[in-house]
């Protein structure tokens, strides 16, 4: 508890002391705060997840490591996973990792009371849809392609066993890298059993991203040379 409450002494003390020199300094032109933004700290991994990728030529899954990424300067977390030759991330703001855990609770009830389907038209995304923000390579080119797909909160049978399931669907490709070659993201899905879910949720859990920047803010205090600037 001591711990707990030092670092949100820390955090509320260092917000204070942004907000006064804001307040008093004069004929200095104040920063463009990004939105959503809560601190001007780097990305950082906070845990790796498993999920499950559908397998070509196969109604069965394959099961993947997917790291998990804090951008605290966007207030998102990004997925990160190798899936059909590419690198890719799939960011989650906010509200779509409320979203997130709000279906997976669903799920979890309608799988407990057996009211689960086995028609796909009727569970894909029976939970709810997420804007999504999406960023992939391939192996050979080392530019980065983005689109903004829309990702569907469901459930799907595959192999006869029911997985919660988000599906990305196609998207714009926006940057224009191969205007020929890549016009927009292919679909595809992360199936996610019930405990693969609950630790995705986990790390979804806004109050726990907070507490893990606190730390990264605390260990910025007390190493020299180091400027940490906070949002709120």
């Amino acid at each position: 508890m001591k711990a707990k409450y030092l670092k949100q002494c820390i955090f509320a003390c260092i917000t204070a002391a942004l907000v006064f020199s804001c307040g008093t300094a004069r004929g200095v032109k104040p920063s463009v705060k990004q939105t959503n933004m809560l601190a001007d700290v780097e990305p950082f991994s906070i845990g790796t997840v498993s999920a499950s990728f559908d397998k070509n030529f196969s109604f069965d899954v394959a099961t993947a490591d997917v790291e998990v990424i804090f951008y605290p300067r966007k207030n998102e977390v990004a997925l990160r996973f190798k899936y059909d030759w590419l690198q890719c991330w799939q960011f989650w703001d906010e509200e779509g990792r409320k979203q997130f855990v709000e279906a997976l609770n669903r799920y979890k009830e309608d799988f407990s009371n057996q009211r689960l389907s086995t028609s796909y038209s009727k569970s894909s995304a029976i939970y709810g849809k997420v804007s999504g923000r999406y960023e992939w390579k391939t192996l050979s080119i080392s530019g980065i392609y983005r689109s903004s797909p829309v990702i569907e909160l469901g459930y799907r049978f595959k192999a006869g066993s029911p997985y919660f399931s988000a599906h990305q669907t196609k998207a714009k490709e926006e940057t224009g890298l191969n205007p020929k070659g890549i016009t927009e993201s292919k679909p595809f899905a992360m199936h996610f059993n019930r405990a693969q879910g609950d630790d995705l949720a986990r790390l979804f859990d806004q109050a726990f991203l907070l507490d893990l920047l606190g730390d990264k803010v605390q260990q910025g205090i007390v190493e020299s040379g180091k400027d940490i600037y906070i949002e709120k």
